[in-house]
């Protein structure tokens, strides 16, 4: 069996990219500690919740990481949402 050497698997800048990517880290506060606090005691669906938070990450990173991709991809989500709400409203 082969021997693994951990140490080479991770740098301090991949961990940095995983654990607090600087895209998401421009504020006081962190985008996934504002997504949390935007669900709690929300009575909204699952798959509702995640386009909602969704939408909500691209529009916090735009500027910092992918610029117009990242709007589009936001746009995308929301008007994802926005069907779910019409469909559910017709329903």
């Amino acid at each position: 069996m082969a021997k693994w050497d951990m140490s080479k698997l991770s740098s301090k800048s991949d961990t940095t990219m995983v654990d607090k990517p600087p895209h998401y880290n421009q504020s006081t506060i962190e985008c996934i500690d504002a997504m949390d606090a935007m669900v709690k005691g929300s009575k909204v669906p699952s798959h509702q919740a995640y386009c909602w938070q969704n939408s909500f990450k691209y529009l916090w990173r735009w500027h910092y990481k992918n610029g117009l991709e990242d709007l589009k991809k936001c746009r995308w989500y929301l008007d994802r949402l926005i069907q779910q709400l019409e469909d559910n409203k017709n329903d």
